[in-house]
């Protein structure tokens, strides 16, 4: 028994020593990292940084006891992407479409000036649009515009409105707005449905639209431009605003009922397509605006009162008219006689 014990003490020892060894050259190895190739002490030698810290880690997380693992997390490296495109990117992109998009359109009124009916009005009128495609015309456009202003005070309202009102007047105008906002989407989504399905069929490509671009789309006074029921260049914001209207709608539904669908990188990934959607949308939106009132002498009467002046339609959609004259018994009505 004494041998074992001497035997393990010595094995003890040994294990001791060498436990010893490794210590005074692991701090030796550690001290040595913390110098400079100088010989001076570096104090950054042992120190990982944050982004180091994030690149190996998804996101930092705690500790909780309720069941919204949400709760849980400290530091998700994607939220300052996302928060620097929502901050930064986002300010100044929209503003440079938006104003971009304003300055153009001056422009081309200066240029152009607006596009009058060469032939003057006939006084005579004819159905361009039936109430019920005027109805889901205005339920989209109304609903549209009063989701853009309170949109854009998402995005532009600590920067322009708080200053000037004021932290508490801002925050209520906000709340509302957001509100707004939120009830006006299921409006706009109806109009969007009823106009998809109303127009759809009038609004594919047809070779005509190619004669209409060879003859400068009717910007060129000189050249007769051909068009059916719609021109290739209404077409285009048909098929546009249908695109971008889906985009917002799908990501904005994400946004109004968060985490029922996807997790945080899902909401972020909503948010941003949300935003760049609607930015190009109200862009898009300005200049059909600009063309359907100011930049076009009789365009906006279509969507007023549904009728339209037979010199304008011959001007603009000659085929249509040729179409709408062979179908229906005297489509054309004079000037004082009411739409519909």
């Amino acid at each position: 028994m004494t041998r074992v014990a001497n035997s393990l003490a010595v094995s003890l020892r040994g294990a001791l020593f060498i436990l010893a060894v490794m210590l005074v050259t692991m701090s030796g190895f550690a001290f040595a990292q913390k110098l400079n190739p100088d010989g001076s002490p570096n104090p950054d030698a042992s120190h990982v940084s944050e982004q180091q810290l994030l690149k190996l880690l998804p996101r930092a997380e705690g500790r909780i006891d309720i069941p919204d693992t949400k709760a849980a997390v400290l530091i998700q490296p994607m939220g300052r992407t996302w928060d620097y495109f929502h901050e930064v990117l986002l300010h100044w992109g929209a503003a440079i479409v938006i104003v971009g998009t304003l300055a153009l359109l001056a422009l081309a009124y200066l240029v152009m000036g607006r596009l009058r009916i060469e032939g003057g009005r006939s006084g005579l009128k004819i159905v361009r649009f039936k109430a019920i495609e005027r109805f889901s015309h205005w339920l989209t456009a109304v609903s549209f515009v009063v989701l853009g202003l309170t949109g854009l005070n998402i995005t532009f309202g600590k920067l322009l409105l708080l200053p000037m009102i004021g932290p508490q007047a801002f925050s209520d105008l906000s709340q509302i707005a957001k509100y707004i906002h939120n009830f006006v989407s299921f409006a706009f989504v109806v109009g969007l449905v009823l106009i998809a399905v109303i127009f759809i069929k009038d609004n594919f490509p047809a070779k005509v639209d190619i004669e209409w671009v060879k003859k400068g789309g009717g910007f060129i006074k000189s050249k007769h431009a051909p068009a059916g029921r719609f021109n290739l260049g209404e077409k285009a914001v048909f098929w546009l605003s249908l695109g971008l209207g889906v985009a917002v709608s799908a990501s904005g539904y994400l946004l109004l009922f968060p985490f029922s669908v996807t997790d945080i990188f899902g909401m972020q990934i909503a948010q941003v397509v949300h935003a760049v959607a609607a930015v190009l949308f109200v862009a898009l939106i300005m200049a059909h605006i600009y063309i359907g009132t100011l930049g076009m002498e009789g365009a906006f009467e279509a969507m007023g009162s549904g009728e339209v002046d037979v010199n304008w339609a011959k001007e603009h959609h000659d085929q249509w008219l040729a179409q709408k004259l062979a179908n229906e018994p005297h489509p054309i009505r004079g000037a004082a006689t009411p739409a519909e």
